[in-house]
């Protein structure tokens, strides 16, 4: 989206001021612990830009809550699976062999947005060490939400996710769908017999850059429309807006629970 076309979605600008008097009036209080994925240009022309949104959602939950983010690497992968856009099959052994390790405070987020790639670089915000599937945090808990992230579960039962679930944390859609709720994937872990697939990716172990193979569940985003709506029923939400984007706040507890039995039936 243009900037032009952004000032013309609102009537008057986003600011850190504004944004903080929506987000409480969505819900969003000090003290909360609140995954937040979102879209920044869905909310229009932000005083700011980035920045401001990830200073207002900070001043919304205060030191004494946890702001969370995904901030996933997906490019730091095999790249035998990059679809988007592909890339010729001489080039595989190349990029396995060259791929730079990941490093927490270095490597970008791809595809989760302009406010994660701001969020990770705040001060006093942290990263998980998970090479494709990692979380920002920030706050109370943030140490502890990032403490552990097992390579072949970066969704599973022991990740920040998992740990997110444990405090009886929320979930904020800025802007995105159930789509991009990655606690839908955390719930694909119920699934029983679920397929792994063998996955690579550039690390470090003990100091030195490694092509590291590894198996993972087939992770498959392609039903979460579905399943989204069938929850925002079960839940009773309807999006509130902020600026032009519809926002949801729900618990992340009772949604994962849904997503179990949704997907567990779906895959029966």
């Amino acid at each position: 989206m243009t900037e032009n076309k952004a000032i013309q979605k609102i009537q008057t600008p986003h600011t850190i001021s504004s944004l903080f008097n929506d987000f409480q009036r969505l819900g969003v209080h000090k003290g909360m612990t609140l995954i937040v994925h979102s879209s920044l240009s869905s909310l229009g022309w932000v005083c700011g830009g980035a920045a401001a949104v990830v200073t207002a959602l900070m001043d919304a939950v205060g030191e004494e809550g946890t702001l969370i983010m995904p901030a996933q690497s997906a490019d730091n992968s095999d790249p035998a699976e990059w679809q988007m856009p592909p890339v010729p099959e001489e080039w595989w052994p190349i990029i396995r062999a060259e791929m730079p390790a990941y490093d927490p405070d270095t490597t970008p987020v791809r595809g989760m947005g302009a406010i994660v790639e701001a969020f990770r670089m705040f001060p006093g915000t942290k990263r998980s060490s998970h090479p494709v599937y990692s979380f920002a945090a920030w706050g109370k808990n943030a140490d502890y939400i990032i403490s552990e992230q097992p390579l072949e579960e970066g969704f599973g039962p022991r990740s920040p996710l998992a740990k997110l679930y444990e405090l009886d944390g929320s979930i904020l859609l800025l802007g995105v769908t159930h789509d991009s709720n990655t606690s839908l994937h955390f719930a694909e872990h119920s699934i029983p017999n679920r397929e792994k697939v063998k996955k690579g990716t550039a690390m470090k172990e003990n100091g030195l850059r490694v092509w590291k193979e590894y198996k993972e569940i087939l992770y498959d985003s392609d039903h979460f429309e579905e399943l989204g709506k069938d929850l925002d029923g079960f839940l009773g939400m309807t999006p509130v807006k902020i600026g032009h984007a519809d926002c949801r706040l729900l618990k992340q507890r009772p949604a994962v629970d849904f997503a179990r039995k949704w997907l567990q039936e779906k895959n029966s």
